[in-house]
């Protein structure tokens, strides 16, 4: 379970990235949300792997999952999602500006950045 746990966040984490260096406005929230999704589930998995165990310590009960993780995930996921709004009405706002939604350099920074 490990494992899966662990590829999942690599997986999260490696397409959020790939969609955040994207020069679209669209691509790189969905990657923002990715690279949300990879560190909630890391933060849930640093709780312990365990299935079926209550999260706080109850009479005749020896082991029980750590609740600190649970709950900042989900505060985590209340955050990310308003977040995700606020950017997205950005978004949508230089779209309707602009007429597109790519990401260009000013004319001074692209000649810097070619090196000339």
């Amino acid at each position: 379970m490990e494992l899966l746990v662990a590829s999942t966040i690599g997986v999260l984490t490696a397409a959020g990235i790939y969609l955040v260096l994207r020069l679209r406005t669209f691509p790189v929230i969905i990657g923002i949300s990715l690279l949300t999704y990879a560190v909630n589930v890391f933060l849930f998995a640093t709780g312990r792997l365990v299935v079926n165990l209550p999260p706080v310590l109850r009479d005749g009960v020896d082991t029980y999952t750590d609740p600190l993780p649970q709950a900042l995930v989900l505060t985590a996921i209340v955050i990310s999602f308003g977040m995700t709004a606020v950017v997205v009405m950005l978004a949508l706002g230089a779209y309707l500006a602009s007429r597109t939604d790519g990401v260009n350099l000013p004319a001074a920074d692209a000649d810097e950045e070619a090196g000339e």
